[in-house]
């Protein structure tokens, strides 16, 4: 069954569109979003935070970005935009990543799917913070204390971002012990 899409309108990232009745948000020059879950050696769950427009709010979330957005890297893999985004928002650089799963962030607003990479063998090899245009602070908690830091965060008025807590899943072998 053929669809017909409109464009309702378009911004420099994202347009808006009709498909047969149903509104909803896409992302422009992209081909593909990584969620890297990421700890060190020493047992500590590397999360970032950083203030959101669309929340007026601070928003505790795992490292994240954007493939094939840079000019020039369109063709970019989902490890190298992984790698790249990871020492941009982090300072972190892994030494391999693992595929772990990928699902529609909101499937009934957006068609993006993000990717969820695990990111292994980490080195501190810059200050982090983000580019520019961002301002983020990293947070390094040790994973036993994850669940009690997050909900302290929380009570200060910061949101926490569900994939964090999707992303324990993953990380559940190393909760325990």
């Amino acid at each position: 069954m053929a669809s017909t899409k409109q464009l309702i309108a378009e911004g420099r990232f994202v347009r808006f569109v009709n498909n047969d009745g149903w509104e909803y948000a896409e992302r422009k020059n992209i081909t593909g979003i990584v969620a890297i879950v990421a700890t060190t050696e020493d047992r500590r769950w590397i999360l970032v935070e950083q203030f959101r427009r669309p929340v007026d709010a601070p928003v505790i979330e795992l490292p994240a970005g954007l493939v094939g957005d840079v000019q020039g890297e369109e063709r970019e893999s989902f490890e190298a935009a992984a790698q790249r985004e990871l020492i941009e928002e982090t300072g972190y650089r892994a030494e391999k990543f693992e595929f772990l799963t990928e699902g529609p962030v909101s499937a009934g607003i957006t068609n993006e799917v993000i990717t969820f990479l695990r990111a292994r063998g980490l080195e501190k090899v810059a200050s982090g913070g983000g580019d520019r245009h961002e301002d983020i602070f990293v947070h390094e908690i040790p994973l036993t204390e994850s669940l009690s830091r997050l909900k302290r965060i929380q009570k200060e008025g910061v949101l926490v971002d569900p994939k964090v807590y999707a992303a324990l899943f993953f990380l559940r072998d190393l909760l325990d012990g």
